[in-house]
């Protein structure tokens, strides 16, 4: 079985196509699954979808006080645009297997192919990996929106003084209510992902027309060039200003570093070989320009960076967009421009994250896989592994009552594990001379496809060993960077739920794309 389960693209002939269910034909799709989620999702809502659980600036204005310390101002700009180049070639690398093998599997997937002879357990991994990441995504998502709410009722509260339980709360109504909009309004959700997009674009041209303008109008000076774009600032303890530069890349892999994330729609959207390739393309252009263009705009905006830094608001862009308006108005004005689409953020991480546990637990790699295999006959979703996510993000943000530090760690190893589960993927098809997959719509031909491959997984090699280095120095327990411990324990996790389910673990199955597209028109 194991040899079989290992084979690359497992082709199955045209005639096995519908399997009869209870009288009914049912299409097998890409996965080598039958064919169970409707395919609501088009292109313009899956964009909408990347767009916003990519929201590259909102995450990138989130972290902004930690990467002013790599470099200030010029370093956030340059290391956004470092860090994108490198994750334009781990997309490009993630849209041709996308485009090649349209599972809602992902990464997970695509490991189990190119990896061949070691798929079962190689994809085993990269699924497992990859699920943890979009979990902590979605706590990190969510806990943004709690200290956004919490930031927004402080503007106008100059005495209130923010505690964790506060921000908790709010995390809850928004884990909870976001999942509620998952579970019971799966027909809503493609408008809801493509109004996300729409209010992505149209909040940042207005931040960045406020910023651009207001303080002109309220006779306030604007940062200088040479702050903006010259003014290199070492605060992180390191001597060498390169390894600062190579660690602050880490708040721009945060902001940009989820390529993958419609990859896990696929069996919900029409024509995905050409589709999903589409939308990670307009993710990433979308994305880049929105946040370079953005940031530079906040950074002429400010006045003062010490009262940015020293800020007892949890959400750094209150002080700046304060600084930038001139009042707390306006500045409560700009964070609902970010507020809106974090919240449907969260639904998209939600989406990612469920889809892919389910797809785990249809291959029966997980604990329960019977129950968190099934798809609700009468919600047509994953039901049960979308309260499963719910009830991991309670518990997770139950930490952060205890610990910030502890649940910052947690939400650190969003780079690292997902980076990691491509890693999975693509240094096997690169290994392999790329024979292992059948080239989809999009795929890079001859010697291109090797450098871009090559590069992306060099990239990751390296930066996933700077990623797990302290912040600052000296080391202390706040700047201690824990992303090595967490990855280190959930991997041991994995690695013994692995030798535990090993036996009953069958690894994903793969049809032939031209089958899987006749099996798409059947539907």
């Amino acid at each position: 079985m194991d040899e079989k389960a290992a084979e690359p693209q497992q082709a199955v002939a045209s005639s096995e196509l519908n399997d009869k269910d209870a009288g009914v034909d049912v299409p097998i799709n890409a996965s080598g699954h039958k064919q169970e989620l409707e395919r609501n999702f088009h292109l313009i809502n899956i964009c909408g979808l990347a767009v916003t659980s990519g929201n590259t600036w909102i995450a990138l204005g989130g972290s902004i006080v930690v990467a002013i310390y790599n470099g200030g101002p010029p370093g956030v700009i340059y290391e956004l645009i470092a860090a994108s180049v490198f994750y334009w070639l781990i997309a490009a690398s993630i849209a041709e297997l996308a485009s090649a093998i349209p599972s809602s599997g992902g990464v997970y997937h695509w490991a189990s192919v190119t990896a061949g002879r070691y798929g079962r357990v190689c994809g085993f991994f990269a699924g497992w990996w990859n699920f943890l990441a979009w979990i902590l995504g979605l706590v990190g998502t969510a806990q943004i929106v709690g200290a956004q709410t919490v930031s927004m009722y402080a503007l106008f509260h100059p005495d209130f003084t923010i505690q964790r339980w506060q921000v908790f709360v709010a995390y809850i109504i928004c884990v909870w209510g976001c999942g509620f909009i998952v579970l019971f309004m799966n027909r809503a959700l493609p408008s809801i992902e493509a109004l996300g997009g729409f209010l992505v674009i149209a909040g940042v041209l207005i931040t960045i027309l406020v910023c651009a303008i207001m303080p002109h109008v309220n006779g306030q000076p604007y940062a200088s060039n040479s702050f903006v774009w010259r003014e290199w600032t070492n605060d992180t303890g390191y001597s060498s200003n390169g390894f600062a530069f190579c660690l602050g890349m880490l708040n721009g892999a945060f902001a940009v570093g989820t390529p993958d994330v419609i990859s896990h729609l696929a069996e919900e959207v029409p024509r995905p070989s050409k589709n999903i390739p589409k939308g990670i393309l307009a993710q990433f252009v979308i994305g880049f320009l929105t946040a370079f263009f953005y940031v530079i705009a906040i950074f002429y905006s400010l006045n003062d960076l010490d009262a940015v830094l020293s800020s007892s608001y949890l959400f750094p862009l209150t002080e700046i967009y304060r600084q930038a308006t001139g009042s707390a108005g306006g500045s409560l004005g700009l964070l609902i421009l970010a507020f809106l689409p974090s919240l449907i953020a969260t639904i998209g991480c939600y989406l990612t994250a469920s889809r892919v546990f389910w797809t785990l637990a249809r291959d029966n790699a997980t604990p329960f896989s019977g129950f968190f295999g099934r798809i609700s006959q009468s919600h047509r979703n994953p039901f049960n592994s979308i309260l499963l996510c719910g009830a991991i993000s309670t518990i997770l943000g139950c930490i952060y009552v205890g610990s910030s530090t502890a649940f910052s760690a947690f939400v650190g190893s969003f780079v690292v594990l997902s980076t990691l589960s491509y890693l999975a993927a693509i240094l096997p098809h690169f290994l392999s001379g790329r024979k292992n997959v059948t080239p989809g719509w999009f795929w890079m031909r001859g010697p291109i496809g090797f450098v871009v491959n090559g590069i992306a997984c060099l990239y990751i090699i390296v930066f996933v060993v700077i990623f797990c280095f302290p912040f600052s120095k000296p080391v202390d327990a706040k700047t201690m960077n824990y992303a090595s411990l967490i990855t280190g324990g959930l991997s041991i996790f994995v690695t013994v739920f692995w030798f535990w389910r090993q036996r009953d673990y069958v690894g994903p199955h793969a049809v032939s794309l031209e089958s899987a597209l006749l099996a798409e028109d059947a539907i």
